[in-house]
């Protein structure tokens, strides 16, 4: 067959990285949807071996198969918990492991995701980066004009859609917490018997949202963690002149929480640390402030959520 003839055997692969966070299960996603695509006669094991084997079967697989090329799509690759898997992407036909072209495409919010990428594999990568705008009110909007179809006629009160929009273009830009929402504000109107989907069922579904989402946040933290993240939450509250707090001051909260629980509470110090790691996870913000003649520096922590929403989350959970 002649080269410019021949048809080219290409296959994609598509992982969404928030459901399979760690290497392994990374891998085993993407050996399954390959196998699955082929159409392939083989079994890929869930469990007992790890992320090198499974980039073995892929490599396999696509031999086997002869793909030309092939793409691998790693959504929310910024909630996978390393970059092994990407670099053997990268570096799988230049090692002789693949006689495959593979690339790869990797989806984030992240803006900031680029940068956390060592120097070896970005030199591998060469990548191209694509930022995409977060979408305005008016094409919101108009996306959410397509969805009405799912309600009764006359059911939608008539500033709702405009309402849903304004709010997502000023908090996230995007269209698919938009439709969310209004799915939402739907189903908190059937449940409450309501005949009609008002502005007011958009204000709590957006509160109601927003607590899922902290709630799934800190599902996995210990219940020391939620009484320090609980106390952080009141003081903000009950002090709104205020933009962040010292640690003896949370930690005072912390015990009062604590022992309103019944719960022995941890000592200081191990407070101070566990408040340093919400600020790792980005739910705080820790800095350093000069405290003035006699007081050093000390670390002022500052919450990155709105109160209201961590206090019914971490009291709920």
């Amino acid at each position: 067959m002649n080269k410019e003839n021949r048809t080219c055997n290409n296959w994609f692969a598509y992982i969404d990285c928030s459901d399979y966070q760690s290497e392994a299960k990374a891998s085993r996603e993407m050996a399954r949807e390959f196998a699955t695509r082929l159409d392939a006669d083989r079994d890929i094991p869930r469990v007992g071996i790890g992320a090198a084997d499974y980039w073995d079967l892929t490599w396999e697989l696509l031999a086997t198969h002869n793909v030309d090329a092939c793409v691998v799509i790693l959504d929310e690759v910024d909630k996978l918990d390393g970059d092994a898997l990407l670099r053997s992407l990268t570096r799988a036909r230049e090692s002789g492991k693949s006689n495959t072209h593979i690339g790869a495409i990797c989806i984030s919010n992240k803006i900031a995701y680029r940068d956390r990428i060592n120097e070896r594999l970005a030199s591998s990568l060469q990548d191209n980066e694509l930022v995409f705008d977060p979408y305005d009110a008016p094409q919101i909007q108009a996306i959410l004009n397509h969805r009405t179809d799912a309600f009764a006629d006359g059911v939608l009160a008539s500033g709702v859609i405009p309402k849903i929009a304004a709010l997502a273009a000023k908090e996230h830009g995007d269209a698919r917490k938009a439709v969310d929402t209004l799915y939402e504000a739907g189903c908190l109107a059937e449940k409450r018997g309501d005949d009609t989907v008002t502005i007011d069922h958009v204000t709590d579904a957006v509160h109601h949202a927003a607590v899922n989402r902290f709630e799934r946040l800190v599902s996995g933290t210990t219940p020391h963690v939620k009484f320090i993240l609980h106390a952080l939450a009141l003081l903000t509250q009950e002090n709104p002149q205020d933009q962040a707090f010292r640690t003896h001051r949370i930690y005072t909260a912390y015990t009062t929480i604590a022992d309103q629980e019944g719960s022995n509470p941890l000592s200081e110090d191990r407070v101070y640390r566990l408040l340093k790691e919400q600020a790792f996870l980005g739910i705080t913000e820790a800095n350093h402030t000069g405290g003035g003649m006699g007081e050093g520096s000390y670390l002022e922590h500052h919450l990155m959520h709105d109160p209201e929403i961590v206090i019914d989350a971490v009291t709920s959970a």
